[in-house]
């Protein structure tokens, strides 16, 4: 296997300056990893087989990895806009968009705000609505302090890479205030992502599997596909035995998932 060349900068955007990596050649793929995380952590594990064949951006978000904060409050809107302003600077004006957790959300958000920029959408770990999350695990978290990520891979990361590291504090507590702030996507807008979108989670995962389904319906999916017109653009994996944390580290199963979503011609519907 060769291995794709990389390249890695900073771009400035909305008085950001966000780290980003491209590995490989050919068509764009967005990558945006996961909350306190960064490539690595999120994506290290199935990079380089998606890096194969095509050209993969992957971005560092406000606050996150290589990209040192800023004065403004942590959004998945603001994020999203980040991502759009950036592609262009990089000469890419349409790309492929995969997230996985926050960074799905953050995908999802991009794909509303800024759909013309979107060709196909990969969400991982990720619901459209907060009843699609296991009951009591966002209020959980939200009772979750900074030092109890101390020695976990994020935190590690973190560590290792971010620009200032005494920041992780205040990273956790801009997350933690986002989360309070999350709204609810609303039946009408999914209906109105025209990209076809391949939803992915864990049989064990932050999203309930019956709120994955509700979701791949409102995409187009759940229909009988042998007959006319056949099946819908999008596509919904339920990974067995796999966990939100999990999720990541199947490499076996994601990257030849995603490599043959993404190759099947867009079809009209």
């Amino acid at each position: 296997m060769n291995t794709p060349r990389v390249k890695s900068g900073y771009v400035s955007v909305n008085e950001l300056k966000m780290y980003y990596e491209i590995h490989g050649e050919g068509e764009p793929l967005v990558l945006l990893h996961g909350a306190f995380s960064a490539i690595g952590t999120s994506f290290g594990k199935i990079l380089p087989g998606l890096a194969e064949h095509r050209q993969v951006i992957a971005f560092e978000l406000q606050g996150h990895g290589r990209t040192a904060d800023i004065d403004r409050p942590l959004t998945v809107e603001g994020m999203a806009d980040d991502v759009a302003a950036a592609l262009p600077e990089l000469g890419i004006e349409q790309a492929d968009i995969l997230g996985y957790s926050n960074g799905g959300s953050v995908a999802l958000h991009f794909a509303t705000r800024h759909p013309q920029m979107v060709r196909k959408l990969v969400l991982m770990s990720i619901g459209y609505s907060l009843s699609g999350i296991h009951p009591g695990l966002m209020e959980g978290m939200g009772e979750m302090k900074p030092e109890m990520m101390h020695g976990s891979p994020w935190h590690d990361e973190y560590m290792r890479i971010a620009p200032r590291t005494e920041d992780f504090n205040r990273l956790f507590e801009k997350k933690t205030e986002m989360d309070r702030q999350i709204k609810d996507f609303s039946e009408e807008a999914i209906r109105g992502i025209k990209a076809p979108t391949l939803l992915m989670i864990g049989d064990s995962d932050l999203i309930r599997p019956e709120h994955a389904v509700e979701f791949f319906r409102l995409l187009g999916g759940g229909v009988f596909g042998d007959m006319p017109p056949g099946l819908p653009n999008s596509q919904l994996a339920i990974l067995p035995g796999t966990s939100h944390v999990g999720m990541v580290d199947r490499a076996d199963w994601l990257v030849p998932m995603i490599n043959e979503f993404l190759d099947v011609p867009i079809k009209d519907e």
